[in-house]
């Protein structure tokens, strides 16, 4: 089969691998129709790559269609058509039926003391075969696969896997109170989400922010007050211009590790990749430091007592933070991989013909897997919104 596959920083290819075959009698495989572009696989294409092995398959964001399971797999069967989360969870054990579905106690990595294993991300999340590709295995099909009905475009369940469950996660955790204000921090597909996600749940205003003018003017279509971070000299200020002088009751940072600014940050993430592999890998998972400019930011942002929901994903081992004013300000700092089963049946119903969250035209991009690595290159520059891949 072809797929989206790691060669090394910067370099995406769509390579013939073997076919997947069931594994275990746990095991499902899909035939992939739809597969997402996700900003946290851009962390794989840029500052993670000391955790990826050449060879490794790309992607988490899968749709498609049942090709076979395994034994002991109940509630899908050849032929359905089903979407898989991201993470890879058995549903039972004593973190799943908590509703923490990334922390699965039956997948955690535990050579690595990480979470639930991640389909195509790092030896830290298993090093499963991803998504991006014509065939998936998916382990844990007893549990993970959603079935979805047939007869509408893929795009309006594709979104269940990843970006819909994160962006609504965002948002419970900013805990924004009814007619209350949450600025979002980056604008990229799960910023703008989180965004429309938050007036739907009744957030009174919803300030979001970013640089790119395209993803300025989406967001302002949809009913958002956006800021351009490169026209004002003190963003900060600004916001709290327009929330009373006292800032926003929440901030989502959607951004994450690689945000603009950050120059030492910037520096030493790259330096990890000029040292032999195995070295890269140990500098990184015991030294590593994340760009924190965003972060940094929503501290300064939030008001007294307010929340921070940290949906980008972060992966410094030594990062500072500023203690004293988190203590002072007395800010509630929530973060996470997003609990995908946790949320799809409050998400689910919201997918019907009203589509309230504009699934159906949130892609910018539809482009055949041959063009992955085009694909990778655009979307790090910001010259795609959010790009499914047709294998």
């Amino acid at each position: 089969m072809k797929a989206a596959v790691w060669h090394g920083k910067r370099d995406v290819r769509v390579d013939e691998v073997p076919d997947p075959v069931l594994q275990q009698p746990t095991d499902a495989l899909i035939r992939v129709t739809s597969t997402g572009l996700c900003g946290s696989d851009l962390h794989l294409y840029e500052v993670l790559g000391p955790f990826m092995t050449p060879g490794d398959i790309l992607g988490h964001e899968p749709l498609g269609v049942v090709e076979e399971i395994g034994s002991e797999v109940t509630g899908i069967a050849p032929g359905d058509r089903v979407v898989v989360p991201f993470q890879i969870a058995c549903g039972t054990c004593f973190m799943c039926r908590r509703g923490l579905q990334t922390q699965c106690e039956t997948t955690q990595v535990r050579g690595r003391d990480s979470g639930a294993a991640l389909f195509g991300y790092t030896k830290l999340y298993g090093s499963v075969p991803g998504a991006q590709a014509e065939y998936l295995r998916v382990p844990q099909a007893q549990y993970g696969p959603v079935k979805v009905p047939d007869g509408v475009p893929d795009d309006r369940y594709l979104y269940l896997s990843d970006v819909l469950p994160t962006a609504w996660q965002a948002v419970e955790q900013a805990a924004v109170p009814a007619g209350g204000s949450v600025a979002v921090l980056g604008l990229g597909p799960i910023g703008d989400m989180a965004c429309r996600v938050a007036r739907f749940r009744g957030a009174g205003q919803v300030i979001g922010i970013d640089l790119v003018p395209d993803r300025l003017e989406r967001a302002a279509a949809r009913g958002v007050q956006t800021l351009d971070l490169e026209g004002h000299e003190d963003i900060a200020a600004a916001v709290r211009d327009l929330t009373a002088g006292r800032g926003p009751d929440a901030v989502i940072d959607a951004v994450g590790m690689e945000a603009h600014g950050g120059t030492a940050g910037a520096t030493l993430q790259g330096l990890a990749g000029l040292l032999p592999s195995a070295l890269a890998e140990r500098m990184a998972g015991k030294a590593g430091v994340d760009r924190m400019a965003a972060l940094y930011l929503a501290i300064d942002m939030v008001r007294r007592g307010g929340t921070i929901a940290l949906s980008g994903v972060y992966g410094g081992m030594a990062d500072p933070l500023p203690m004293l004013t988190l203590f002072d300000k007395q800010i509630t700092l929530r973060m996470g991989q997003a609990n995908v089963k946790h949320w799809v049946p409050e998400i689910l119903p919201l997918l019907g013909e009203d589509d309230p969250l504009g699934v159906d035209d949130f892609a910018t991009h539809h482009l055949p897997l041959e063009q992955a690595p085009e694909a990778y290159d655009r979307f790090q520059l910001k010259e795609t919104g959010k790009v499914v891949l047709r294998p």
